[in-house]
């Protein structure tokens, strides 16, 4: 991983929590990015070391942090990643069974009406059939795989 922090311009923190994955974002790895990159935490707040960040935040030594989620979680009402500019919280929450398929049902409607004018959906989907493999998905190349660490 420390070979790849250099000149990334974003750093996504998103595998499991295991005794090995704590803090494997602290102040070693804090020092590997430049003040141009952006962390984002969609994971778990323990995989980085808060205090480290804070320091590298408030000291403007990397360019931001947007956290899904913190340790500790919830974040205190007066902790220092509140007010700073470079640091976006979002409420980590998780859609149920229940709440997802009218969440997307309607979405799904709202973004059909903005696809391209003669340019059907390839991928027709409703909350209860799920997605469509349809031909255009078939035919279109395979996405390439990302450098892991």
């Amino acid at each position: 991983m420390h070979s790849v922090l250099p000149g990334a311009l974003v750093v996504f923190v998103a595998l499991a929590l295991t005794p090995e994955t704590v803090h494997i974002i602290s102040e070693d790895e804090l020092a590997l990015m430049g003040p141009e990159t952006w962390l984002v935490n969609i994971a778990r707040g323990r995989h980085v070391d808060t205090g480290a960040l804070v320091r590298y935040l408030t000291e403007r030594r990397i360019g931001g942090a947007a956290l899904d989620v913190t340790d500790p979680e919830p974040l205190p009402g007066r902790h220092p990643l509140w007010s700073l500019p470079n640091c976006l919280i979002t409420p980590h929450v998780a859609n149920t069974e229940k709440t997802a398929p009218p969440f997307l049902a309607a979405r799904i409607k709202e973004t059909s009406n903005t696809s391209p004018p003669g340019r059907p959906w390839s991928a027709p989907s409703t909350p209860r059939r799920g997605i469509e493999r349809g031909p255009s998905l078939e035919a279109s190349p395979r996405p390439v795989a990302s450098r892991g660490w």
